[in-house]
């Protein structure tokens, strides 16, 4: 542990206290501590153009540069997830997506020969949830759809939704208490919507991919984004979301973009939402514990 990896409890107590816009600065000057605390990223992706330019090797070793101890990984098609999970299974937690090209995204829910396929990926044991599934309003009663949540349910698996509140509410009409991750905190990233939905559904938690600019413009988190983290530290994860190869170009920026909001929030929140929460979603222990 380093020397400021935590915060004098003095000041904590300041900051949990009262909202901690004036000691913006001060929290800047001790984000060396979170620096080097591990993450958890819970939104990365590895699909085909990302593997032709970036073998396994290399995404691990972006993973070290950057303390990301442990990541979900999800890709199209799937057997890249795989690929990198066999490489690194101590880091890699593999999601199996359910596209095999870039159009699948729109198509997949009407495709009434995809969950035989899923079910026959869960049954080889290797995948920690479904997903990411993009899934819009319109949508949300489609039989396809609803079956995948059923195996969901029947192989004892988290899901990843990219999504309207109302497809929410569809599949918790399914499958009540199911464990849902809300990709990127929603299609309408609002903290009043999204602390609303965490009220209504005790299983469903948030990611926070894409969502820095939202969340601290100008390089202080808004007080809206402050509430929610303080009134529900447990629920609420962080990721990169490696959607092109850009983002995988700016990978370590957007990781330190991450860190320093990270930073400005009381250490054992901000240690939650970096890695204690997603831990506990996925049930591991911490890097490094026995």
């Amino acid at each position: 542990m380093t020397l400021f990896s935590h915060r004098t409890l003095g000041v904590a107590n300041m900051i949990v206290s009262a909202r901690p816009s004036s000691f913006a600065l001060l929290m800047l000057l001790w984000s060396t501590g979170l620096s080097a605390d591990p993450l958890f990223d819970v939104h990365l992706h590895y699909n085909e153009a990302h593997a032709a330019r970036y073998a396994p090797q290399q995404i691990i070793q972006t993973l070290d540069r950057n303390k990301v101890a442990r990541a979900v990984v999800t890709s199209t098609p799937a057997h890249l997830a795989r690929r990198l999970y066999e490489l690194a299974p101590d880091r890699i937690v593999p999601l199996l997506g359910v596209y095999d090209g870039p159009g699948d995204k729109a198509r997949w829910v009407h495709d009434t020969d995809l969950p035989g396929g899923i079910e026959v990926e869960l049954k080889s044991g290797t995948w920690r949830g479904i997903g990411e599934l993009h899934l819009f309003a319109e949508d949300r009663h489609s039989p396809v759809f609803r079956r995948l949540v059923e195996l969901a349910v029947r192989y004892d698996l988290p899901m990843v939704l990219h999504t309207d509140p109302a497809v929410i509410d569809t599949l918790y009409e399914i499958a009540p208490g199911l464990p849902l991750i809300w990709a990127h905190a929603g299609t309408y990233p609002y903290p009043d919507l999204i602390a609303d939905y965490l009220r209504r559904y005790q299983a469903l938690h948030i990611d926070l991919s894409m969502r820095d600019e939202r969340i601290a413009p100008g390089g202080e988190i808004m007080d809206d984004w402050y509430e929610l983290f303080v009134t529900y530290p447990d629920r609420v994860m962080i990721g990169v979301d490696t959607y092109s190869l850009s983002r995988w170009r700016d990978f370590d920026g957007a990781v330190e973009r991450t860190r320093q909001w990270l930073a400005l929030l009381p250490d054992e929140i901000g240690s939650r939402l970096a890695y204690g929460n997603a831990a506990a979603f996925f049930s591991f222990k911490r890097a490094g514990d026995n």
